[in-house]
């Protein structure tokens, strides 16, 4: 409707003019009489003036009536530079500066070594943090979904937006992630911005950062175990069993409540509601990959159960042990 109002009133300008121009033009270029009408081109050829006049009146009237949205760009933007934007670019500073002083302290080691350990570090910080605003500082996410953010949460996401910002960077970089890990890196980074621009539904991206990253520290433990040669261990089984144990179940299942709520709640925008769905599918399809992994392993530890057992059994003879 506001489309057509403004289409209505930008096309009555127009005939102003037309009625207001129409006697300045000679008949090499208008001829009423015969219902022919000026080119633009011969407009602003021929008659400068009046073309900048034509240019000036589209201009006020496309902006009487779309001020509204001016001034809400021009708000959005006050606000990321004057608050946001340096919160946003101190953070990608700090990440990147805890990576270089990882990868000196760390220099027989990989770029990928020190990048985990700053993923590691931001996934313990991420989950303390998130904890705190969703059990304790509030609001809860499952009954005050599309609520106006609170300092605390605006303040995490911003650290949160610098670390996806440098993660991002560093996987395009070095192209050490597939389109999966890229798609979830680039729909939390939009997710994020898009609270922090809207001012509210921090309160459920907060909680889906929390559920994101509760299983992040687990996923580096596994893998600096399998650098150091420490994976095929009891301490490796523990790990893989609590990840995919608590990536079901708060990831796919917390998760599907968490989703329930946003989509029945009248509070927030209907563009929220679609990425809160497109991060749900991201993580189905991390689902179905770790499912996958984890019936590969038990399947080969069920086989090397067995085999372990039937050469026990023929280690014994007649009730004896064999003699070594």
């Amino acid at each position: 409707m506001q489309f057509l109002v403004f289409g209505l009133e930008l096309l009555s300008s127009l005939r102003n003019m037309e009625s207001e121009l129409q006697p300045r033009f000679n008949g090499r270029f208008l001829a009423v009489s015969k219902g022919r009408s000026v080119s633009v081109k011969a407009v602003f050829l021929y008659y400068p003036r009046v073309g900048m006049k034509i240019i000036c009146k589209l201009t006020q009237c496309c902006f009487l009536r779309a001020h509204p949205l001016f001034f809400w760009f021009w708000s959005f933007h006050h606000r990321m530079a004057l608050a946001l934007c340096p919160q946003v670019l101190c953070s990608l500073g700090g990440w990147l500066s805890l990576y270089i002083s990882f990868c000196h302290l760390n220099k027989h080691r990989s770029y990928e070594w020190s990048c985990r350990l700053v993923t590691f570090t931001h996934g313990i910080l991420s989950i303390g943090l998130s904890a705190y605003i969703g059990f304790i500082d509030g609001p809860w996410p499952f009954t005050h979904p599309g609520s106006p953010n609170t300092p605390l949460q605006v303040h995490v996401l911003c650290l949160t937006l610098g670390y996806f910002i440098f993660d991002l960077g560093w996987c395009i970089y070095f192209q050490s992630e597939g389109p999966l890990m890229l798609a979830h890196h680039t729909l939390s980074i939009l997710g994020i911005i898009m609270a922090l621009v809207l001012g509210e539904s921090g309160t459920e991206v907060n909680a889906v950062l929390f559920g994101s990253e509760i299983t992040n520290p687990l996923l580096q433990m596994r893998w600096f175990l399998r650098e150091t040669g420490h994976y095929h261990s009891f301490t490796g089984d523990v790990v893989d069993f609590l990840f995919v144990a608590l990536f079901t179940g708060v990831r796919i299942g917390v998760g599907a409540r968490l989703l329930f709520c946003e989509m029945v709640s009248p509070k927030p925008k209907w563009f929220v509601k679609v990425g809160g769905v497109a991060m749900y599918a991201v993580s189905w399809c991390f689902m179905f990959s770790i499912w996958r992994f984890a019936w590969r392993k038990s399947i080969k530890k069920y086989h090397a159960w067995r085999s372990r057992l039937s050469e026990e059994r023929q280690q014994k003879h007649n009730g004896h042990l064999k003699t070594h």
